[in-house]
């Protein structure tokens, strides 16, 4: 038999050495004679037979190497299709496809495309495809991982046995890929990754859609297109529901702890199971947006999901990747936007995760001033990398496309924009012009940002971002960042500060109340009371508010309707809106019992009936991020810390008055001022005593006096109920 190999070569394909594979094993013709020869390196098999699809024998193959190296020549001149019939070391005899006679599934246009960072779909080639090539079903792998010395796919389906199936590389974009046939849907798997340096590594797959249950990370092959939606309606009509003038109110929500089941509260609900009782309650509630804090796979209960091993996989604690599509499709059905916290600022160090993925720094920067977040002991994207970007935003689209979400919140935006974020002198690198500014940071989230709204229409981008970096929320055109919304973590900060002081002392910290609205227009703004607020020893909301039990309720209620009649788009985290006592513990399910309670139960009233009131009336949100849908009445009366504004929509004539009395006193005859002569009418009242308030109110509209006060030619008499927040809208004719 003609051997065109070298002993050198034959042991570099059995010791897994070998740079190009699929130049060896396989079918393949000889240059000279033209003739076909196959090659196969099957490490348990003590003999193997070459056969035709029909099982007819072609041939015995030789026994080159003890180890497991075969071979076999043909006369034919033209390839053709075959099996191999192999007999392994127990004498046990069974037919396989030869993984080596498969065409590659990564295109030229691939390749050009991900080298160039422009791959919009790279999460249809690269990881783990169920397909049938030449009528044979399979999986097609694909990872980049262009510095390792090799790589092959591990899995029970070849015993973990890197040597076995070697994958092929692409020199131009460091892409490696195998068609491996006969294996499907449910397949664990894993990549081994042999670097430079002889070391071994095994990887979890960075496009992997689906993974094993924590502690344990292997992928799985699963098939994300067989879930037939049934939320058509609602993506029709998602662009006009997402837009600026449209209102939000946002319900964030940490699902693992949301509610739990099981004995002792230890069970998760899944994802199908929290659809059906997650759902009924924020459309009960009066929200029209969930979000969620990370459902990318993560290996820690304890990060709550920001940091992430998956960025295309739903985490598997809840179910697969279908059950999530399921939770998502019935928030659609009830008319209810998802938006997802996404993280693409850092990644965890896990050994089976993204750090030193091929043996060298490929997704993370290899300086450690620019590589690694000591806070939180992470890694940092290497922004200035095409193909690290091209994942990323191809991973922000793979969501809002394949799974429907509505909007991303991005997380730890200001770690991304500052060179210097959390570091001391001489822990950073400033950047070409000596300046502070990431500027590959930047560069990519306004990419993303046009990608999504380019491509994703009716979606949304909000940057949690706590800096006063401009034009955060303004488009990329107009030397913005590109996001739609932005949170306003100033405003939350001001506004907790000063509902904390006891009412007496409340005057001297007037301007924390009103400082908000000297910059409300800046950026689109959402107003957030979110999961931070509650967590590493803050305390409750609850907690903060001074004063006794009733106190604290009324504190609680009148701060909400401050927030909800507020310029800025809300949100609020759950337990929020039944004033949950405890600091939240994302090991427990949220304190539901105190619902047996009134004045727990009347918070809940309290803010359904401001979702309701807000939803219903076109002034608290149409013109949220325009002067034109603020002005103030009075803001000046400190010693009172009462505070009264005008919210408009489009129209002049929409309007609502709103008085906060941010004292435990009721205030007879307080008079506001007014620009219209007609009767008002009060509309919401955080007083009232289904709220579990003392029921202060003013009975009947209110007819406006020609007694002018604040600058208005009318105002109003009202009585201010203690700790309070009131609406009134005008009435006409």
């Amino acid at each position: 038999m003609d051997n065109l190999l070298s002993k050198e070569e034959i042991d570099a394909i059995i010791n897994g050495d070998h740079s190009n594979v699929f130049a060896v094993l396989g079918i393949h013709r000889d240059k000279g004679s033209k003739k076909i020869f196959i090659r196969s390196f099957q490490p348990f098999a003590s003999a193997i037979e070459v056969i035709s699809p029909e099982g007819k024998s072609l041939g015995k193959m030789t026994k080159l190497d003890d180890r497991g190296f075969f071979q076999i020549n043909f006369d034919e001149t033209k390839d053709f299709v075959y099996r191999l019939r192999i007999t392994n070391d127990k004498g046990n005899v069974y037919d396989a496809e030869d993984t080596y006679r498969f065409p590659s599934t990564i295109g030229d246009i691939d390749e050009y495309l991900f080298a160039q960072g422009n791959h919009r779909e790279i999460y249809k080639k690269l990881g783990a495809h169920i397909m049938e090539i030449d009528g044979v079903k399979g999986v097609a792998f694909a990872v980049w991982a262009p510095n390792a010395k090799r790589v092959s796919v591990i899995g029970g389906f070849n015993n973990w046995d890197g040597r076995t199936d070697v994958m092929r590389k692409h020199i131009s974009c460091g892409i490696w890929d195998i068609f491996i046939p006969n294996i499907s849907e449910g397949e664990l798997y894993k990549f081994e990754i042999k670097t430079q340096e002889n070391y071994i590594l095994t990887k979890a797959d960075p496009l992997a859609t689906y993974s094993e249950i924590r502690p344990k990370n292997a992928s799985v092959v699963f098939d994300i297109n067989h879930y037939k939606w049934n939320d058509e309606a609602w993506l029709k009509q998602r662009e006009t529901t997402n837009t600026y003038d449209r209102p939000m109110s946002i319900y964030e929500v940490h699902l693992g702890s949301w509610r739990r089941k099981g004995k002792d509260g230890a069970e998760f609900l899944t994802y199908r199971e929290a659809a059906d009782r997650l759902v009924p309650y924020v459309c009960n509630m009066g929200f029209t947006h969930v979000e969620f804090m990370p459902l990318c796979e993560h290996p820690l209960d304890a990060s709550w999901g920001y940091q992430i091993t998956g960025l295309f996989a739903p985490t598997s604690r809840f179910g697969n990747p279908d059950d999530f599509r399921y939770m998502i499709d019935k928030f659609h059905q009830a008319g209810i936007s998802v938006i997802m916290d996404w993280v693409p600022a850092h990644f965890p160090k896990d050994d089976f995760g993204l750090a030193q993925f091929d043996g060298t720094c490929l997704y993370e920067h290899a300086d450690p001033r620019k590589g690694e977040q000591k806070d939180w002991g992470t890694k940092i994207y290497n922004f200035g990398r095409t193909e690290v970007c091209n994942l990323l935003c191809a991973s922000a689209l793979y969501w809002l496309k394949e799974f429907h979400i509505d909007g991303l919140r991005v997380d730890a935006v200001a770690s991304m924009l500052y060179l210097d974020y959390s570091r001391k002198q001489g822990e950073w690198i400033p950047n070409v012009y000596g300046g502070n500014e990431n500027l590959e940071a930047i560069a990519f989230i306004r990419k993303m940002n046009e990608m999504v709204y380019t491509q994703t229409k009716g979606t949304i981008t909000c940057a949690e971002e706590s800096t006063a970096w401009p034009m955060v929320s303004r488009p990329v055109s107009a030397g913005g960042l590109g996001f739609g919304y932005k949170w306003n973590m100033g405003w939350m900060n001001d506004t907790l500060r000063y509902i904390s002081h006891e009412p007496v002392h409340r005057k001297y910290h007037h301007g924390l109340l009103t400082f908000g609205l000297l910059y409300a227009f800046n950026e689109n703004f959402i107003l957030p009371i979110s999961h931070d607020e509650v967590v590493h020893g803050k305390g409750s909301m609850l907690s903060k508010m001074p004063g006794d039990e009733w106190q604290k309720f009324a504190n609680m209620r009148a701060y909400y309707g401050f927030m909800w009649t507020h310029p800025g788009k809300k949100l609020l985290f759950m337990g929020n809106e039944f004033a949950q006592d405890w600091e939240w513990n994302s090991d427990e399910s949220l304190r539901w019992h105190l619902l047996e309670y009134p004045m727990y139960q009347g918070m809940q009233n309290c803010v359904r009936d401001l979702n309701l009131m807000y939803k219903g009336n076109t002034s608290l949100f149409e013109e949220d991020f325009d002067s034109r849908g603020f002005e103030w009445i009075d803001h000046s009366d400190c010693d009172d810390s009462v505070i009264s504004y005008i919210r408009r929509g489009h129209n002049y004539d929409d309007y609502l008055v709103v008085v906060c009395n941010f004292t435990p006193v009721v205030r007879h005859n307080y008079r506001v001022g007014v620009n219209e002569a007609c009767r008002y009418q009060e509309i919401f009242n955080s007083d009232d005593k289904s709220y579990w308030g003392s029921g202060v109110r003013n009975e009947g509209p209110q007819s406006a006096q020609g007694y002018g006060v604040s600058g208005r030619p009318y105002s109003i008499e009202l009585t201010l109920p203690p700790l309070s927040t009131i609406v009134l809208k005008p009435v006409r004719g």
